[in-house]
């Protein structure tokens, strides 16, 4: 199969004759030659040029292919392409135009003064920029726009060439975008003038390059968030997620509007936004049914969010996630967890963090709920204590056989037997990091081998860090690395042992038996050399940690 685009070099001059061979020794060398060997050119007969012979060569007249010259390169593309003009033909054959013998002289002794060429008139030339087939542009502006966003890029290179323009006008260029006045953060009134001037270009951008927008970020938006969302709602029919950062002034007319506009709109992250209740309920009453995704800060409005949800307008929802603004709110949320497993049967993401939640009694008679049969990560971390227990836990994962992650830092109550009596049994994220935590509390001694016998055959990431087990029970839990099932190494690749009573002969246990570690956090682990408290990042680093284990002697810490 012939290949897209292929490149090949241009030469400077056209290939040579073989050399005739040397006159054999006694005679002379300026006998007449042959005229059957070489005849002269016929008069009126043009030379062809090197750029006609390579380009019959490389693209011959029917074989689908064309040439376009960049330098000293030639690009040899599909498809036929634009013949080259009188201009260049002309200057090509006027090097090689052949002069009769017969009039030779006569040319060298009155050879007249060339005139001068004029010129085509057209506008200044592109350059190699405009000779870029238009599909390898749009793959070039494609990678820039996936790192780095569409704006300020895409509206700069427009201005290069009508080629870059035509490139940086698809709407396909335009999927992502994210909206932030170049003020914000300052003044009110400069922000004000800096919104309505973001929202002048807007104006024209929205029909013309946002008719195939489907992710859109506004940020720092204080007065003119209506005229903006009224603009995606005329010109955006493909949107399918709306993030609002630190945004104020959202109407519940204003995101109605958006669900029945937007039918693909299946995303909204109203985090860190002041954003009335009754907005987002209005919202999820329109665009329930087809919700995948809802990330709220939790305030004292976020109960009645909660209600709707409990109450089953959005079945599909996917990814839950619930967290606390800039101004910790301290009052608890009292969060029903069998409501929530009927009104969001599809759950797979529930994100509670840096809350201090507490489930809802169910009662004096205990009737467990349906569950969450499809999550994959509960993450329930925290800055500081929180009052989830075991049992609390097992109302939410006892029917999660597909749980994947598992974040419990901060979590102090939470003991080794109850992770074990979890249904889930390939959890390959588990994190029970305790940061800040009381000297008051009493932290379980006994019990780390239960996890990690449960789950080494599938364990990336582990993180023990600040956690009181003993140097014997370390030994023990860590030691079920080096005997996984089927003789394979084990998938750890992260490890935090940070503040733990780890000792030198169990981490170089540890590292011998995961070839793939490559992250290890060994800070203020009491019972290792000094030296050696700190956290090794990549497999060379880990390595080095190993040597020093096995060759320094055993000093104090």
């Amino acid at each position: 199969m012939a290949q897209p685009w292929m490149l090949a070099e241009l030469p400077q001059r056209p290939p040579q004759r073989r050399a005739r061979a040397a006159p054999p020794p006694g005679t002379s060398s300026q006998q007449p030659r042959p005229s059957s060997v070489r005849s002269a050119r016929p008069v009126g007969v043009r030379a062809r040029s090197a750029e006609d012979w390579w380009w019959d060569r490389l693209a011959p007249s029917g074989s689908g292919y064309h040439l376009l010259q960049s330098d000293s390169m030639l690009l040899v593309l599909p498809g036929p392409g634009p013949a080259r003009t009188r201009v260049q033909r002309r200057a090509a054959r006027r090097t090689q135009r052949p002069v009769p013998p017969a009039s030779r002289a006569a040319a060298v002794k009155a050879r007249p003064r060339p005139a001068p060429v004029s010129e085509p008139q057209q506008g200044p030339d592109p350059g190699w920029g405009d000779r870029i087939p238009l599909e390898i542009l749009l793959q070039i502006f494609g990678l820039l726009v996936a790192s780095d966003g569409p704006m300020p890029f895409l509206g700069r290179a427009a201005r290069v060439c009508r080629r870059w323009h035509e490139a940086a006008s698809q709407p396909a260029l335009w999927h992502t975008v994210t909206l932030s006045p170049p003020l914000a953060g300052r003044l009110a009134k400069s922000g004000a003038k800096a919104e309505k001037k973001l929202l002048a270009s807007l104006e024209w951008l929205m029909p013309n390059r946002f008719s195939q927008l489907q992710r859109l970020t506004l940020i720092h938006w204080k007065s003119q968030v209506h005229p903006v969302l009224k603009l995606v709602s005329e010109s955006c029919p493909r949107l399918t997620f709306l993030k609002l950062s630190d945004c104020h002034g959202v109407t519940p007319d204003t995101l109605v509007m958006l669900a029945k506009a937007c039918p693909q709109l299946h995303s909204l992250d109203i985090q860190h936004s002041m954003v009335e209740s009754t907005a987002v309920v209005s919202f999820l009453e329109e665009a329930g049914p087809r919700m995948c995704k809802l990330w709220l800060t939790y305030s004292s409005q976020t109960t009645a969010i909660l209600g709707a949800l409990l109450g089953g307008c959005c079945p599909q929802l996917r990814v839950l996630e619930v967290s606390t603004g800039i101004n910790r709110n301290s009052t608890p949320l009292q969060l029903p967890v069998e409501a929530l497993q009927k009104g969001c049967p599809q759950l797979q993401v529930l994100r509670l963090l840096n809350l201090t939640w507490l489930p809802k009694p169910s009662g004096r008679v205990v009737t467990p709920g349906p569950g969450f049969p499809s999550l994959e990560e509960l993450c329930l971390a925290g800055s500081s204590c929180n009052f989830v227990s075991n049992e609390a836990l097992g109302r939410l994962l006892h029917d999660s056989p597909n749980l994947r992650l598992l974040d419990l830092r901060g979590c102090a109550r939470i003991t080794p037997g109850g992770l074990h009596d979890l249904p889930c049994q390939d959890l390959e994220q588990l994190h029970l990091g305790l940061y800040g935590t009381s000297d008051r509390l009493t932290l379980a001694k006994e019990g780390s081998h239960l996890l990690t016998r449960k789950w080494c055959h599938a364990l990336r990431e582990l993180d023990l860090s600040g956690q009181g087990f003993s140097e014997k029970d370390l030994e023990q839990a860590l030691a079920a690395f080096s005997v996984t099932p089927g003789a394979s190494h084990p998938a750890l690749c992260s490890l935090n042992l940070r503040g733990t009573r780890v000792t030198p002969s169990t981490v170089s246990s540890v590292i011998s038996s995961c070839p793939g570690l490559l992250y290890l956090n060994l800070e203020s682990c009491r019972c290792l050399p000094r030296g050696l408290k700190r956290a090794y990042r990549g497999q060379e680093e880990v390595q080095w940690c190993l040597e020093q284990l096995l060759t320094s002697p055993p000093s104090s810490s």
